[in-house]
């Protein structure tokens, strides 16, 4: 394979563990984030550093970018106020790849500007998570003019084990929110399934196995129902992410004319929970949200045979109301 000059902007959950396998992989690879000490992660990993995104592009065949949303995006490709974008720093003939989340009408900003540079761009958006990032076996959405993308495939190889070129500009963007959406809705339907099950009478794990043994079974009850019945509710994913990608995932139903009632209901709810619990709260918490709704905290749940008469009473009780 042959080596170039690499830099990777935004050393996060996705970009640290991109990063790092790339230089792993022999490349010569500049790093650049706002947290010192990934970039000094990186360093004793062989990574050269910059002081800046301007800086570590200057001399870079391929530029990653991994970002927390579109406006960081825009801000780093186009400037901000009185700061420099990278396109306007990079060399004609680089190719740019963006593996953040982005929506269409920010990634379109930016491909004017960069084809009058000469630069390639490429949407990339990832599936897998941190331990995607990690192991090198991230799903990556491409989108782009097939020269650019042939131009860094075998980079694509190294942080991703499932590339698929899905066509043009805009192509990877889609499939990234289109897929990702599922996690969130599968996230609150497995706690509704949860909390009704437990509400009848059955234990949370006991609920919980049967799901996780059944054509409900899903990477989400695999790994998040864990979460919920524990009360850990996965602090590795914070809810503003969850929330900004439901609210792209709504904003791009509006561009394309598709009507998803279900999927509006989920984003509600994930933007009632980040402006309950703050940004940085963990983004299960929406199940707190569900849990709250239903005077019934799962994690809290006596695990004996009082609390399942309890639970059962409570059922009995609910339908002789109804009956009367």
């Amino acid at each position: 394979m042959t080596q170039r000059q690499i830099a990777v902007i935004g050393l996060g959950n996705i970009g640290g563990g991109v990063a790092a396998n790339l230089v792993k992989a022999g490349e010569q690879v500049t790093v650049v984030d706002l947290d010192a000490a990934k970039v000094d992660a990186l360093a004793q990993l062989g990574a050269t550093t910059a002081s800046d995104p301007l800086e570590a592009v200057a001399e870079a065949h391929v530029v990653f970018t991994s970002l927390p949303g579109p406006k960081h995006i825009a801000a780093v490709g186009l400037g901000d106020g009185d700061e420099p974008g990278i396109l306007s720093a990079m060399n004609p003939g680089a190719i740019w790849v963006e593996l953040s989340t982005n929506d269409l009408d920010t990634a379109r900003s930016l491909y004017g500007p960069a084809a009058d540079a000469g630069i390639g761009i490429i949407d990339a958006p990832v599936s897998g998570g941190p331990e995607g990032a990690q192991a090198g076996t991230l799903s990556v959405y491409v989108g782009g003019e097939t020269d650019n993308v042939e131009k860094v495939r075998e980079l694509l190889h190294i942080i991703g084990d499932k590339v698929d070129h899905l066509g043009p500009n805009g192509a990877g963007i889609v499939a990234k929110i289109a897929q990702v959406t599922l996690c969130y809705t599968q996230t609150i339907t497995l706690i509704e399934a949860l909390l009704l099950g437990v509400k009848g009478g059955v234990q949370p794990t006991t609920m919980l196995d049967l799901i996780q043994n059944s054509a409900g079974r899903s990477y989400v009850s695999e790994s998040y129902g864990p979460e919920i019945l524990a009360g850990t509710y996965d602090a590795s994913f914070p809810i503003s992410h969850a929330a900004k990608d439901m609210r792209l995932a709504m904003s791009m139903a509006t561009s394309v004319g598709a009507d998803l009632p279900f999927m509006a209901r989920v984003a509600e709810l994930y933007e009632q929970t980040e402006a309950r619990y703050g940004a940085a709260a963990p983004h299960l918490l929406a199940a707190q949200m569900l849990e709250d709704q239903n005077d019934l905290v799962l994690h809290e749940y006596p695990s004996n045979d009082t609390a399942t008469k309890t639970a059962t009473n409570t059922a009995t009780n609910t339908e002789t109301k109804s009956e009367t």
